[in-house]
């Protein structure tokens, strides 16, 4: 995001501090109604994408890059407030409903979708696409002593 300067300014010996304005984008000319929210839970972090219908993605965020380090990552409350932060974007987009596909085993897949909700955006229709492996990779040979 950036940094925000602080401006201070003395007026009649009472001092008032004046926040800088962080240049923000001025929003998406084109109002979306809407989209899909994919969802990537991994063990250490949850990803949160926004696209629309067509497939271009529109934002996204992360629990790491919302300032969450290490394995704090990987928690439900991270999950929580990355779907918190999109659900506000999306909200200013003007997105009605959206679908939502999931993916990963990951602790913060609900808290994502329940935060996202929060914003009053209908879910239409939750899919799983978390890979399964169907044989996986051939075991180890047995330890010989």
């Amino acid at each position: 995001m950036g940094k925000t300067k602080i401006k201070t300014e003395q007026t009649n010996e009472v001092e008032v501090a004046v926040e800088a304005k962080v240049p923000t984008s001025k929003g998406s000319k084109k109002k979306i109604t809407s989209g899909t929210l994919y969802i990537d839970a991994t063990f250490n972090n949850t990803k949160v994408l926004f696209g629309d219908k067509l497939g271009n993605s529109l934002f996204w965020s992360s629990a790491g890059s919302l300032g969450f380090r290490g394995a704090k990552k990987g928690t439900p409350f991270a999950a929580s407030k990355v779907g918190d932060f999109i659900g506000t974007k999306a909200e200013q987009l003007g997105v009605k409903d959206s679908d939502v596909v999931i993916r990963g085993v990951g602790s913060g897949r609900e808290p994502a979708v329940r935060a996202f909700m929060a914003h009053g955006i209908e879910i239409t229709s939750i899919k799983d696409v978390t890979p399964v492996p169907h044989n996986g990779p051939k075991p180890k040979k047995p330890r010989r002593v």
